[in-house]
């Protein structure tokens, strides 16, 4: 218990804490294990609380910067530039939109079918935005990559195949690059920026819950706590008395 709050004296961040009490405990298991002691001295300390870490969101304007920097008159500019548009319009994980089979996308509807995670399918809306971008990009540039080939997949490589998760992640890295924007994006940073957008301009926590696929809404509410954060420096910056 010293050695423990010895270390929270020092800085040290309650997960980095948790992490060393996880190795202490392993090691006394050890010790009992192996007989060298008749009881385990750890098996009572609490580990420290641990908060929920805040997704990272971009700024609607970091967004705008984001979507305009693919080079739209190249196939693969093209595919990306529709990627991004249609991760912020609809909240999809990286793994559902690299994913996303041509027959679950129904453009004229204005809706995408997504199986996410556990099987789980929901429809969420499509914009008119991303519909555009997407129609272009089906037009112009799929039929230039796939050459003949007709993969499953809406959004393939110029290898004629679906997309990785981590692929997708290089290309949206190299445009936040090229859009200046400084800030560590995560490989859900869109969805993150959906998400806190939707809630920001009055959107029902439930409703986003029903877009992102959350089966708690719990998990959602995080989300709140960003837009709240968002608000205090509107306020700040805006009120006469902040």
């Amino acid at each position: 218990m010293a050695f423990l709050a010895k270390q929270m004296k020092a800085g040290l961040s309650p997960r980095t804490v948790t992490r060393h009490l996880s190795g202490i405990r392993q090691f006394y298991r050890w010790m009992v294990r192996e007989r060298r002691l008749d009881s385990d001295p750890s098996a009572l300390i609490d580990a420290p609380r641990v908060g929920r870490g805040l997704p990272k969101a971009l700024t609607e304007e970091e967004v705008e910067r984001l979507l305009a920097a693919p080079d739209v008159d190249h196939p693969l500019g093209l595919r990306d530039r529709a990627m991004l548009e249609l991760m912020y319009a609809t909240g999809l994980r990286v793994s559902e939109l690299v994913g996303l089979a041509q027959a679950n996308l129904n453009l004229d509807r204005g809706v995408v079918r997504v199986m996410g995670k556990g099987g789980k399918e929901r429809l969420v809306p499509l914009g008119d935005e991303a519909a555009d971008w997407i129609r272009r990009y089906l037009a112009d540039a799929r039929p230039a990559l796939a050459q003949g080939a007709t993969p499953a997949e809406v959004f393939i490589t110029a290898r004629r195949a679906g997309m990785t998760r981590q692929s997708f992640w290089h290309r949206v890295k190299a445009h936040a690059r090229r859009a200046d924007i400084s800030k560590a994006i995560s490989p859900h940073g869109l969805r993150h920026s959906f998400a806190t957008h939707l809630l920001n301009h009055g959107a029902d926590l439930r409703v986003v819950q029903l877009l992102l696929g959350h089966s708690d809404l719990s998990t959602t509410q995080i989300y709140t706590h960003i837009a709240r954060e968002g608000l205090k420096r509107l306020h700040e910056r805006h009120h006469p008395r902040g």
